[in-house]
């Protein structure tokens, strides 16, 4: 429920972006967005019941650095090269994708399975084996403490919150904490102050009512994919399809549309 509200309510302005964007290309006809964005979204879902595997190896990669690059808009202003802030994008974002497999290895790999295919399974098995994971996540706290500098806001308070909620908390529920009142309420955040720059309580007052449309749109397309995934799984499985598969198939044209 959070997920499918808070979490997804802040792609749910995509659609002002998207005028925007036909407005950038001289094109009149907002049908143009909405079915290139539909037809995205569709695209992904049948690719992942394809190659699962390797839909699944993209989603990480993307999420990973779009989390990053999003939690870290305000940071970073002393470094200049722009390679090395790719680097801390990356780094900063796979502490979400590895903290789970680091501190709860058996229930991320029952996602992993209902998501994915053996093949991606055997892969996080074997390199699970040799302490891969571990070495990484120690690598990747390590680039960003080297990288961001003086700015130590992220060490003292974010990433140390980010790596509790992983070790205490199953993988599911960790993800939702993170994405619905970190990431989500931070993007909500700052479209509202996008939205009305001299008043924050105005902004996000204004952003609101202008994503309260697709939110519900979104939200009961997720119940009405769980109720049909209901005949053929069980209710867990169900939702993490619907969360998961769903959330790659928003997040493609979500990031696609903030490229241009």
């Amino acid at each position: 429920f959070l997920i499918a509200t808070i979490g997804v309510s802040h792609g749910s302005l995509d659609n002002y972006k998207g005028k925007k964007l036909l407005k950038f290309y001289k094109l009149k006809s907002p049908i143009i967005f909405y079915l290139s964005y539909i037809f995205v979204a569709i695209f992904i879902i049948f690719i992942w019941k394809v190659l699962p595997s390797f839909t699944l190896s993209i989603f990480v990669l993307i999420a990973a650095y779009h989390f990053g690059k999003e939690d870290s808009l305000r940071s970073l202003s002393k470094v200049k090269l722009p390679q090395l802030k790719t680097i801390y994008y990356f780094s900063r974002g796979a502490i979400i994708v590895i903290s789970p497999i680091v501190f709860h290895p058996s229930e991320t790999i029952e996602i992993f399975k209902v998501i994915s295919s053996d093949l991606f399974v055997n892969y996080i098995l074997f390199f699970k084996k040799y302490y891969f994971f571990e070495v990484l996540l120690g690598l990747v706290l390590l680039c960003c403490f080297l990288i961001s500098g003086k700015e130590y806001a992220a060490f003292i308070f974010e990433i140390p919150s980010i790596l509790a909620i992983n070790y205490f908390f199953t993988p599911f529920f960790a993800f939702t904490i993170y994405f619905c009142f970190l990431h989500s309420v931070r993007h909500i955040i700052s479209l509202g102050h996008e939205l009305d720059r001299t008043n924050i309580n105005k902004g996000l007052n204004i952003f609101l009512r202008k994503a309260l449309p697709l939110s519900l749109i979104t939200a009961i397309l997720f119940i009405i994919s769980l109720f049909f995934l209901l005949d053929l799984n069980q209710l867990n499985e169900a939702i993490y399809k619907v969360i998961f598969i769903g959330l790659a198939s928003l997040t493609f044209p979500h990031i696609l549309l903030e490229y241009l």
